[in-house]
């Protein structure tokens, strides 16, 4: 205490520290003690417990479910290579024996008549359905102006549910400039967008010129028809009253852009080569693909005309018409112009539409397909089994859950053994299935299995909101389509590349799974032997790509 007396403390400063430091080092001592006690006798044998839990979990319940997990996924895996395997037989053998619509339906050309006139023609109806379409709108107008069809037997029908007042004023001056020409053409617009497209085509039927027409033709804004299209497809309706439907293929303008619209080209061109070709040649019904068509007013009216219930009210009429025992037909020698989405983020909008539609109608009209009194045991089981639940619900569940999912996971589970024959050999089939229908681009197809897998993801999610009708179950996003503005986008002078924020570029979904994925690749590479980190890898950086927004067209926008 000398040396503390010395520093001139206060005694009572002094008498506190010699009270307090002796209990404190006791006082540590003690703590020291207690939480070795504490770590001895609980917190150590609760981690035991814990690692001897987790194992017996793993055991009893996680490795079971595994393997049930890809018992399930096996077997739909079987059931979509089935399917396509059957469907590429079926339009092989329309291929090898030319079982083309001409041969099978009578089409023979309407025959002009001096005393009759154009009356020989029938009246048919050009709908042209568009939403601030401000890029493209005067594509398809332009295009139905031109077609080959007397100018007293055609109307054109520009149903604009535009939101967008120069659109408004921009479509409206098309038409006002094509009825100067002496065309039949009219312009309609509403005052709310209920039902969306459903409730424009709708409300475009019950107009009193409407009532005149046999016929009508559908178009998107971006589709342009080539001038003989309704001389080549009337025909087959004329000449075939149970007849509903002629159906063209679409041919894309863009496929070139970028590699996702070539992914994208080898995807549509499956579905019309095999999938719309298989349905009409077997079973004289496919998926209707809302534009592009013709359709006999008569059968749309049998089936209940149009219904907004799904975003894929196009499939929705499809279905409730073949139900009344009406045939459809495709052909494929009728091509289209059409345009692909060039944005990622329009494209991610289009599939969510067509993918979470379908699910929704697959519910809704399950027994309304079960109980058709027209439609025969063998049709029933091509719509429920083929057409909705193989093609559009499991084929999009066993693509992102099995090969992004369940095989990524397996690396933690070596009991868990794969045959070869799901991890090669049926996987490699059906790509190669896939990529018929686009020969050019066979070399590609590594890309787009790659590329498919990303998309599938939102596909399966899609579904999953489509079955539970949750969320955007009934969302309806217009695709956006460019038309000629991303060619012009080279002129520094006319335009300049828009500034993209990286909010808009970043897409947490497709990062999250390439995360996934590279962890899994990287525990592959270090204590697995399977060499699955290769697929895993090169998985991962397609999700960055597609996560990161690298993949597709940037907009460019007017100075």
């Amino acid at each position: 205490m000398e040396g503390a007396n010395n520093l001139s403390l206060p005694i009572s400063l002094v008498r506190a520290y010699e009270y307090v430091h002796v209990p404190m080092n006791k006082l540590s001592t003690h703590i020291w003690m207690t939480l070795s006690w504490m770590r001895e006798v609980v917190i150590l044998p609760t981690i035991k417990a814990i690692f001897v839990a987790l194992l017996w979990m793993r055991e009893v319940v996680v490795l079971p479910v595994m393997k049930v997990v890809l018992a399930a996924c096996l077997t739909m895996l079987v059931l979509v290579m089935i399917e396509k395997m059957t469907m590429g037989f079926v339009s092989l053998y329309a291929k090898i024996f030319r079982r083309k619509a001409e041969k099978i339906y009578k089409c023979d050309p309407i025959e002009d008549d001096e005393e009759l006139g154009s009356l020989v023609y029938p009246m048919v109806l050009v709908q042209i359905p568009m939403y601030n379409e401000k890029e493209v709108y005067h594509l398809s107008i332009r295009a139905a102006c031109k077609m080959t069809w007397p100018t007293d037997r055609i109307i054109i029908q520009v149903l604009d549910d535009s939101t967008d007042l120069i659109t408004k004023e921009l479509v409206n001056e098309e038409c006002n400039k094509w009825q100067t020409k002496g065309k039949n053409i009219h312009y309609v617009r509403r005052e709310n967008r209920k039902g969306y497209k459903a409730g424009a085509l709708k409300d475009g039927m019950k107009v009193e010129y409407a009532q005149l027409c046999e016929y009508v033709a559908m178009f998107d804004a971006d589709f342009q028809p080539e001038p003989d299209f309704l001389i080549k497809t009337i025909p087959f309706l004329i000449h075939n009253p149970r007849l509903a439907l002629v159906q063209a293929r679409w041919k894309f303008v863009n496929a070139d852009e970028c590699m996702m619209t070539r992914m994208q080209e080898m995807s549509m061109d499956y579905h019309f080569k095999v999938e719309q070709q298989a349905g009409s040649t077997s079973c004289k019904f496919f998926g209707y693909n809302g534009t592009a068509g013709v359709w006999r007013i008569q059968a749309i009216n049998d089936a209940g005309g149009w219904e907004d219930r799904t975003t894929v009210e196009d499939m929705d009429l499809a279905v409730r018409a073949s139900l009344k025992g009406w045939k459809f037909v495709y052909n494929g020698s009728i091509k289209v112009k059409s345009e692909l989405p060039s944005t990622f983020k329009a494209y991610r909008y289009q599939q969510h539409r067509w993918s979470c539609g379908p699910a929704v109608l697959f519910k809704k009209m399950f027994w309304e397909v079960i109980f058709a009194k027209k439609a025969s045991f063998l049709k029933k089981l091509y719509l429920i089994y083929s057409f909705f639940l193989t093609r559009r619900i499991l084929a999009h569940i066993v693509t992102n859950f099995f090969f992004c999912v369940f095989i990524p996971l397996t690396v933690f589970f070596p009991e868990i053994q794969i045959p070869k024959w799901g991890l090669i050999h049926v996987p490699a089939a059906i790509s190669i299935l896939n990529a018929v229908g686009t020969p050019s681009s066979i070399h590609l197809i590594v890309f787009w299995v790659l590329f498919e897998n990303v998309m599938a993801l939102h596909r399966c999610k899609a579904v999953i909101i489509g079955l539970c009708e949750a969320g955007r179950a009934t969302e309806w996003i217009v695709t956006q389509k460019l038309g000629d503005v991303a060619k012009a986008k080279t002129n520094p002078v006319i335009y300049k590349q828009s500034i993209v924020r990286r909010s808009d570029r970043f897409y947490s979904l497709e990062v999250f799974m390439g995360v996934f994925l590279l962890v899994c690749g990287c525990y592959d590479y270090k204590f697995r032997s399977e060499r699955f980190f290769i697929f895993f890898f090169m998985q991962s950086i397609a999700f960055f790509v597609m996560g990161f927004g690298y993949v597709g067209t940037r907009i460019p926008r007017a100075n």
